[in-house]
């Protein structure tokens, strides 16, 4: 089969899957936890077995209001509030183990919105002058590779992609917050920034074997080039991320609470930039060299 000449069908699939992601980005919206509104985040275990209905009204009744509470196995829970001092803080405790006999304290962060919202720029900038310099840098390691396609279109592609895979991680992310009460957080920004190394190191593994068939006339015209260059590499990708997903499957059935939101965007991520690498960045080389021909 070749890959290249069912690139419409892969084009299609991709767009679906950023314009699903979009739909759900607009629609239900990002639930941003502390790390970038601002605000304190308690995880305690208490010694009664509640519901979170119970424990919010609770809280409510004292004064406390703007909350959000969420259950974490049997006995555990999240509380998160708006920015509490010190002496809140603890008067949110005394207030849990007076109606439950007991209260035990696993963590407290409280972060002030001015350095959620200093995060937040920073983050987002951080991304795009990322992006761009690794863009740089591809253009410039092809410089020799003028034809038929320009090298700075290698880099282009390759930040293309990228943003694929992160608008999809992103969209699925949403869909799951939305039903699970997951929150984007500095560990989702973490595994954001991994998914674009990998798919950037798997997208570039790719170019780099259209370069070297290039390079050795490998191919009768540069459609074939590129899909025998596809064919070669396709086994080394695929097989890589799915031992990859399978350690962090590990990661996500099996670790605490706190890491199954970041295992699961980097699940989604490394499989958007597996597909991305193989069926969007290569195939989108030969639509781009076909319209510069029939625009010509």
């Amino acid at each position: 089969m070749s890959i290249v000449s069912l690139r419409h069908i892969w084009f299609g699939i991709g767009a679906a899957m950023v314009a699903g992601s979009l739909i759900a980005f607009f629609v239900l919206g990002i639930r941003w936890g502390i790390d970038f509104t601002g605000g304190s985040l308690l995880e305690v275990t208490l010694s009664q077995v509640t519901d979170t209905a119970s424990v919010r009204t609770i809280l409510e009744g004292v004064g406390y209001t703007n909350l959000q509470v969420q259950e974490i196995g049997e006995q555990g829970y999240l509380i998160r509030t708006t920015d509490l001092s010190e002496e809140s803080h603890q008067a949110l405790l005394g207030t849990l183990r007076e109606t439950y006999g007991g209260a035990e304290e696993l963590r407290f962060d409280s972060i002030g919105p001015v350095i959620g919202h200093e995060l937040k720029q920073t983050t987002t900038w951080g991304v795009i002058l990322i992006l761009a310099l690794i863009g740089g840098y591809i253009a410039f390691a092809f410089r020799k590779v003028s034809l038929p396609i320009a090298s700075w279109k290698y880099g282009l592609l390759t930040i293309a992609c990228a943003f694929h895979d992160v608008i999809v991680m992103v969209g699925v992310y949403v869909i799951a917050g939305f039903f699970l009460g997951w929150e984007v957080n500095a560990a989702f920004v973490a595994a954001a920034l991994t998914v674009l190394g990998y798919s950037i190191n798997d997208t570039v593994v790719v170019f780099d074997r259209i370069r070297e068939n290039l390079a050795n006339r490998i191919g009768k015209d540069f459609e074939e080039t590129v899909d025998m260059s596809i064919r070669q590499t396709f086994a080394r990708s695929l097989n890589t991320s799915i031992t990859t997903i399978l350690a962090i499957a590990a990661v996500l059935i099996f670790g605490g609470d706190t890491t199954r939101p970041f295992a699961f965007a980097l699940m989604v991520g490394i499989a958007a930039g597996s597909y991305s690498s193989i069926f969007l960045a290569s195939p989108a080389l030969v639509a781009w060299e076909y319209a510069k021909k029939k625009k010509a």
